[in-house]
């Protein structure tokens, strides 16, 4: 069935109105593995500058584990409630212009495009904050996924509030290698949501 542009314009606002920060899960409720793996798939299609993929995403659904990292997360009660979190990890290493990574990843648009951006990103790399520059692509993946778990019904929250070194020795990743760039509970909300506060069009938006 054929979807007009303004149902599309309208669904995709119902599922912006929707979600929220949620903030404590019901968790009684589980979200279903066919769900989590759609989820999962649009967080792997996001975009990413120079195509780089910048991220690493970890599933949590061991309840001990899952306890462990709330308190990593400063004891925030979405952490322990939520039916699964994706840890979504910024790679730092693996981003180092001569590295193998690099290579693998720019030499699958072909050797002739391959080769202008290892020369681009070469360049691009020198004097520039790298791990900053792939926790900003981690936002969008996760920005994704969120409003992907939305527009089927399920709550998420993003997180940011948390012990990097803590989170670390908890999921058990190298730091030379990654840096948690977000923590996001996915499940149901215990309770419904606040009506959304936000500024006006006219205090956001400029024309030029």
């Amino acid at each position: 069935m054929q979807i007009s542009k303004q149902d599309r314009k309208s669904l995709f606002l119902e599922m912006m109105n929707f979600r929220h920060a949620c903030k404590l899960f019901d968790d009684t409720k589980k979200v279903d593995e066919a769900d989590l793996d759609y989820i999962l798939e649009c967080g792997r299609l996001s975009p990413s500058s120079i195509g780089m993929e910048q991220w690493k995403f970890v599933v949590i659904k061991n309840e001990e584990t899952k306890q462990k990292l709330q308190g990593a997360c400063f004891n925030q009660p979405q952490v322990g409630t939520a039916s699964v979190i994706v840890a979504i990890l910024a790679k730092k290493s693996e981003l180092d212009p001569e590295g193998a990574y690099v290579d693998k990843v720019l030499m699958r648009f072909g050797q002739e495009t391959g080769n202008y951006y290892k020369s681009f990103y070469s360049q691009y790399a020198k004097g520039k904050d790298l791990t900053a520059w792939a926790d900003a692509q981690c936002h969008i993946a996760g920005a994704n996924m969120m409003d992907a778990a939305a527009f089927i019904g399920i709550d998420s929250c993003p997180m940011a509030g948390f012990d990097p070194k803590a989170v670390s020795e908890v999921l058990g990743f190298d730091r030379d290698k990654y840096e948690i760039s977000l923590v996001i509970p996915f499940g149901f909300r215990a309770k419904e949501a606040q009506p959304k506060i936000r500024l006006p069009k006219e205090e956001l938006i400029a024309t030029i």
